[in-house]
C-alpha cells in the first residue's frame, strides 16, 4: 500500500488552533482509507492554491506513471503564476472511523504561502495532496532510550513517535519552540517519556540544549532528530561524534532550510549533506 505515486484533493472539515501559532487542519477524502497506514512520521505533500485560484491546478496522472515521473515534469511545466506551491508535511493524526487526516500549520508569520494558507483555512477549502508513500517509510532504530529531538515542525511526528515506541523503550524529547505559548501537550509513550521545551525567546536553541544535556541523556541509544536542514546536521554530527552513538542509531530529516523554500534549487551544503547521508545508508 501507498507504494506507487498518489495525487489527489482534499477538503478541509474542520480547523482547530492548538497553539498561537499552530492550525491543526482537518481534511478529507474518498481516497485516504487507502492511502494513509498505521505508521509514524508519514510524510506528504500539499499542493497550495495561487492567488485567484479556489483549487490547485494539477496535472492528471496516468496509471502507466506509477512513480510520477512524467507527472512531476508536468507539474513543473505549468507557468509559475499558476503552479501551486508545494510544501512537505507530516501527518499528525489519522481517524478511520471519520475518514478525517489531521495536519499541523506552523504559522511562521513570515508571509510564506503555507503558513498564509493555514491561518485563513476555513472548512471546505481544498488543496492537492501527493502521497504519503511507503517508500520513504523509514524503521525506527531499537533502543532502550531513545532521543527525539526538533523543532515546531517536527511535533507532529515526535507525537506518532511517542505513540508507537515499545513498552521496553523509554523516551526523552528535546522541543524547540518560540516561546513558553507554543508548549502542547505530547502524548505519553508506553515506556515513558520526559520533555525538554527549549524557548528561542529567552535565547535557547536545539543544538545548545541538547550539547548541553550532559547526564540528561544518559543511557541514550538511539535518537530520532528532524527540523531545521543545518540544525539536524549539527546535532547528528554531535550525536554520532561526540555521543558516540551508531551511526545505524541515528535517524534523521532536514524539514526544511533557513532562509531557503523548497522552490529554491540545492545548495553545495545540501548536496554535499546528501552525499553524506547516501555513504551512511550504502
Amino acid at each position: 500500500m501507498g507504494q506507487a505515486l498518489s495525487v489527489t484533493y482534499v477538503r478541509v472539515v474542520d480547523v482547530e488552533r492548538v497553539t498561537p501559532r499552530t492550525a491543526r487542519v482537518g481534511f478529507t477524502a474518498d481516497e485516504l482509507p487507502g492511502l494513509l497506514e498505521d505508521r509514524p512520521d508519514q510524510q506528504l505533500k500539499l499542493c497550495l492554491p495561487r492567488a485567484g485560484q479556489t483549487v490547485p491546478r494539477l496535472p492528471e496522472r496516468a496509471a502507466d506513471d506509477p512513480y510520477g515521473m512524467r507527472w512531476y515534469e508536468a507539474y513543473l511545466a505549468i507557468p509559475e503564476a499558476e503552479r501551486p506551491w508545494m510544501r512537505s508535511f507530516t501527518v499528525r493524526s489519522y481517524d478511520r472511523e471519520r475518514n478525517v487526516m489531521a495536519v499541523d500549520f506552523v504559522l511562521h508569520g513570515d508571509g510564506g504561502p503555507a503558513a498564509c494558507w493555514g491561518a485563513a483555512a476555513r472548512p471546505g477549502d481544498v488543496l492537492g495532496m501527493v502521497g504519503p508513500s511507503s517508500l520513504y517509510a523509514r524503521p525506527l532504530p531499537a533502543a532502550r532510550r531513545m532521543l527525539l529531538a526538533g523543532d515546531e515542525t517536527a511535533l507532529p511526528a515526535v507525537a506518532t513517535v511517542l505513540e508507537v515506541l515499545p513498552a521496553g523503550t523509554s523516551a526523552i524529547v528535546y522541543a524547540e519552540v518560540a516561546d513558553a505559548a507554543e508548549e502542547r501537550e505530547l502524548p505519553p509513550a508506553a515506556g515513558g517519556a520526559e520533555v525538554r521545551w527549549v524557548h528561542r525567546d529567552r535565547g535557547g536553541s536545539l543544538v545548545a540544549a541538547v550539547r548541553g544535556a550532559g547526564a540528561d541523556l544518559d543511557g541514550v541509544d538511539a535518537a530520532w532528530v528532524a527540523g531545521e536542514a543545518s540544525v539536524v546536521r549539527d546535532l547528528r554530527r554531535h550525536l554520532v561524534g561526540e555521543r558516540q552513538l551508531p551511526k545505524a542509531a541515528v535517524e534523521f530529516s532536514g524539514y526544511w532550510r533557513r532562509a531557503l523554500t523548497q522552490d529554491d534549487a540545492p545548495t553545495e551544503e545540501d548536496l554535499a549533506w546528501a552525499a553524506e547521508r547516501a555513504a551512511d545508508a550504502s
